[in-house]
């Protein structure tokens, strides 16, 4: 695929403050009946996808958010309930608390017992969507745990020639603790994120024709015509595979809904997203020194981006790289969408919240 191909360009940004957009976020979150601190909770983690250059993931999701918020299929209430605790496995129903609360919850009781145990998994019902995976894995890698954490949604993919959705495009985020910056391999299972396509068609842009079908099965590069149809699994069966495979732990561990039961996130906002989570913890500290470990590990990765490579590549690098480093960048001002950014005036405006990002 050319990389002057109209996808692969970037859609008109600004730049905005760090600090600005949180509050903003909060203070739309707030206005819609969020208690503050949960508020001010949920605008961290989408303020830092965006950040981390992971717009599908970030602010762009507040409209969204609200629109279920007040049709009632978020709660307000600010944490779930532990329904089974046996030490290292816990079980959380998270009644339809936003997503980014219960995860805060889960990684850390996570942390707490891995500590106490040497691992743990908290398994998460009747959740909500959580955001990146990858943020909640890396909170745990910056305790000096490995950090696991996976997510089901509502089905998106066919199985390999197949022309009926199955199952979702189930993120899976590990992180691991280095001397420095953890390692971070944040993945879903389709060839492209549905958040990627919703954001080309927001900027009226084509996709790549490997990322999703149409409602008939077949190729498009059309974003509005793969909203309505079909994502396709990386990598054929191995994609499907992983993806089918996140959403039986996520459901069966929990006793949650996978696979049809998940509704659609972007469906009716009265009705319940009712996905399920899983969070494992492992205590590296008891397997091996953490401090030994810690600087193996960052010497592994050292070796990996001075590895050499083909004439005009870019520097090989570890998962997580790309993502430290558009944080370093955006640690004051992040770039945002224009189209997401005047969204969010327009959703200041009619809450009663008086600051504007562009309008």
């Amino acid at each position: 695929m050319p990389t002057d191909a109209a996808w692969a360009r970037p859609a008109p940004t600004v730049r905005i403050a760090v600090g600005r957009l949180r509050a903003l976020i909060a203070d739309i979150l707030a206005a819609a009946g969020l208690e503050r601190a949960a508020a001010q909770a949920v605008a961290e983690p989408l303020v830092e996808a965006d950040q981390a250059g992971l717009g599908s993931h970030g602010v762009m999701l507040v409209p969204m958010y609200v629109k279920r918020l007040r049709a009632g299929s978020i709660s307000r209430a600010t944490q779930g309930t532990v329904l089974s605790d046996r030490g290292t496995a816990i079980v959380l129903d998270a009644a339809n608390i936003f997503g980014q609360l219960s995860a805060r919850q889960a990684v850390a009781m996570a942390r707490d017992r891995a500590q106490q145990h040497g691992m743990a998994v908290v398994a998460v019902r009747h959740a909500f969507h959580l955001g990146a995976a990858g943020y909640w894995a890396a909170q745990l890698a910056n305790d000096g745990l490995v950090g696991i954490v996976m997510s089901n949604t509502r089905p998106l993919m066919p199985a390999p020639g197949g022309a009926e959705r199955l199952v979702g495009n189930n993120p899976l985020a590990i992180a691991v603790p280095t001397d420095g910056e953890c390692i971070v391999f944040d993945m879903a299972a389709s060839a492209g994120a549905m958040g990627k396509i919703r954001l080309a068609a927001q900027a009226g842009a084509p996709i790549p024709g490997d990322w999703a079908t149409n409602a008939e099965g077949n190729p498009t590069t059309d974003p509005a015509e793969a909203i309505k149809g079909m994502l396709l699994p990386a990598g054929g069966a191995k994609g499907f595979g992983l993806a089918l495979v996140v959403d039986l732990l996520c459901g069966v561990l929990s006793g949650g809904a996978m696979g049809d039961a998940v509704q659609p996130l972007y469906g009716d906002p009265g009705t319940p997203y009712d996905c399920s989570h899983c969070f494992i913890a492992i205590d590296v500290a008891r397997f091996a020194d953490p401090a030994v470990a810690a600087a193996a590990t960052a010497a592994y990765a050292a070796r990996i981006r001075a590895s050499r490579v083909i004439a005009g590549a870019v520097p090989a690098r570890v998962p997580g790289d790309r993502g430290w480093a558009l944080r370093r960048e955006a640690a004051i001002e992040c770039a945002l969408a224009r189209e997401t950014a005047s969204a969010l005036d327009e959703l200041a405006a009619s809450l009663g919240v008086p600051d504007r990002l562009v309008n």
